[in-house]
């Protein structure tokens, strides 16, 4: 069977000259990533559904009023718009953000394995796993951000700069005092990462 993947500018192509099952397909395919950054973000599954609602909710509008130029980075676009909605929630609530990557199911040491998992490895595993997110959670703001929209949403940082508005030396740095920073409480917590 010979599958064709339509290139996201096909689709929204397709959506614009009324095929409008393109537009779900487009969500369909950025759904996860987008999701999961959201719920990383907030920290609550029913506010990250929400906000998730939202993003697209406002996309199809600038999509259907002519606003959206393809640039051939539609899933940047659509991360830029989640990353606004999370923001305009924290104003709305004035809350402090924190990042809780708890159901993203990713390693965040970005390590896979080729042998087979006992249930001792997932465990430790596991736990290693919980202890990178709290230590990420009481990095600074921008550096929780940056290492959030790195290792968990996969951006580069030609896109993590373009969404946050810095530069991509900004973007790099902010990472680089990120990982000092791990490191450090790292050390100060005597944890091991292995």
């Amino acid at each position: 069977m010979n599958v064709q993947v339509l290139s996201d500018q096909v689709l929204l192509n397709s959506y614009l000259a009324g095929n409008r099952s393109a537009i779900s397909q487009l969500i369909e395919r950025h759904s996860r990533r987008v999701r999961d950054y959201i719920r990383m973000m907030v920290k609550d599954n029913d506010v990250a559904d929400d906000i998730f609602q939202e993003t697209f909710i406002k996309a199809v509008r600038v999509i259907d009023d002519g606003r959206y130029s393809d640039n051939g980075k539609f899933l940047s676009w659509i991360l830029r718009i989640a990353h606004n909605q999370v923001i305009d929630h924290f104003r709305a609530r004035k809350q402090s953000k924190q990042v809780n990557e708890s159901e993203a199911g990713y390693d965040v040491l970005g390590t896979l394995r080729f042998a087979e998992r006992t249930v001792e490895d997932e465990m430790v595993s596991a736990q290693i796993e919980n202890d990178i997110r709290k230590l990420v959670g009481f990095l600074p703001e921008e550096q929780r951000e940056v290492v959030t929209m790195r290792y968990y949403a996969g951006l580069s940082f030609k896109e993590i700069a373009e969404q946050t508005g810095v530069s991509i030396n900004t973007a790099l740095g902010r990472m680089r005092y990120a990982l000092i920073n791990l490191r450090k409480m790292i050390r100060e917590k005597n944890l091991t990462l292995c």
